[in-house]
This record gives C-alpha cells, structure tokens and sequence, in this order.
C-alpha cells in the first residue's frame, strides 16, 4: 500500500495577499524611513508580513515569492544608505559575542575591505543567515554561498 504525503494546501488568495503587502512596503520605503523602521514595520514580528502571513507554511511560501526578494532588496538599499547612522525611532540593543581573537580580526579585516564597521558587517551576516536558514527549510538552497570568514556565525 503506498503512503501519501500531504502538503500544506496554497491559498489561493496568497499572490494577492502579496502583492498587497509589497505595495505598503513600497509605500513606506518611498517615505525614506531608517532601515530599522521599515525592518520593524515590514519584516518585524509585528510587521505586515507577519500578520498577512501568520501560519508558518503560508510565511515560508511568502519568503520564496517576487514579492518578498524586492522587499529585501528595499532593506538592504536603506540600509546600505544609513550604515553606521544609529537610529533615532528604535532603542538599540547590545550582544556581547565571545569569538576567538582569530575570527574576530578576520572580521576586522573583512570591514575594512568593505569599509564598514564590524558592527555592521555582523548585522548583514546575521540578517543573510536566517534568510538563507528559511530557505533551507523549504528543501531550497541558498542563493549564494560565501565562505569569507571560514567561520559560521
């Protein structure tokens, strides 16, 4: 006898429900906002994605869409315009990360190359990691694979 695998069914109201999330995304992006707003606003876990989107399978689908790499690509343009600005809307958070001295003059170097500071160049690490962590949990591999530090983060 053979087994069948059910998988979530696709709402069909889900392109539009996407369509209509980028076109707030779009909006508030057009207002020139700091990165961390339209972060917060956008992807945040009270943002627009995560309300429209609020089951998990409905989510990951989103994450695979058109829709959701422009919205990346929205982030990532405001916050290569505003670096090392600190935010004036969001209190901002410390992490203190224990590495060993040779990953972080590795990273040291790798900011310099880039001309960014560490902080930042950590915070794109991150933010590429869990992208890439979503699409690895839809079976997907990651769109591009960089082995700069020889280390994960």
């Amino acid at each position: 006898m053979a087994t069948t695998t059910k998988s979530a069914p696709v709402n069909q109201s889900e392109p539009h429900q996407a369509t209509a999330v980028l076109q707030v995304a779009e909006r508030l992006y057009a207002m020139d906002p700091e990165w961390v707003v339209f972060f917060r606003e956008v992807l945040g876990v009270d943002g627009i994605v995560r309300r429209t989107f609020s089951d998990p399978e409905s989510l990951i689908r989103f994450e695979c869409s058109p829709q959701y790499a422009r919205i990346r690509e929205m982030l990532d343009s405001l916050r290569s315009r505003q670096q090392d600005r600190p935010s004036e809307r969001e209190s901002q958070r410390v992490v203190t990360v224990r590495m060993p001295r040779s990953l972080h003059e590795t990273l040291k170097n790798e900011a310099g190359l880039l001309r960014v500071s560490v902080n930042t160049l950590c915070i794109s690490k991150l933010m590429k990691l869990l992208d890439e962590r979503g699409q690895q949990a839809l079976g997907g591999e990651p769109a591009e694979e960089h082995e700069e530090t020889g280390a994960d983060l």
